[in-house]
């Protein structure tokens, strides 16, 4: 596959993850937008790595699977954001009985 495809589909789960955490206020699909972002540059840096690999694995072998383990790391933060964030909704929705992220300015006064 063309590395031409790969980019437009990152660059179309990217856009599309932008444009759901600027309209939509609902903290369950803010999170859900946010892995949607990660994932397409988790994407683009294994297509890119796939990409390079073939001349970079003659100079130097240990270079070639760099971007392997950028995503690895990549995952591990965002699991670790998923299950703390979750974990601030839950506490948000038994104690407002809301997970709009707007209620939120409102508990400054």
């Amino acid at each position: 596959m063309d590395i031409r495809a790969y980019i437009g589909l990152a660059i179309m789960l990217f856009s599309i993850g932008i444009i759901g955490v600027l309209i939509r206020r609902n903290a369950i699909i803010l999170f859900m937008c946010i892995e949607l972002m990660l994932n397409s540059v988790n994407l683009l840096l294994v297509a890119f790595s796939k990409m390079h690999a073939n001349g970079v694995a003659h100079a130097n072998p240990s270079l070639a699977s760099d971007a392997q383990v950028f995503v690895f790391f990549i995952m591990v933060v965002a699991a670790a954001e998923v299950s703390v964030g979750l974990a601030i909704i839950v506490m948000m929705y038994r104690n407002i009985h809301s997970v709009d992220i707007n209620f939120l300015n409102r508990l400054k006064n």
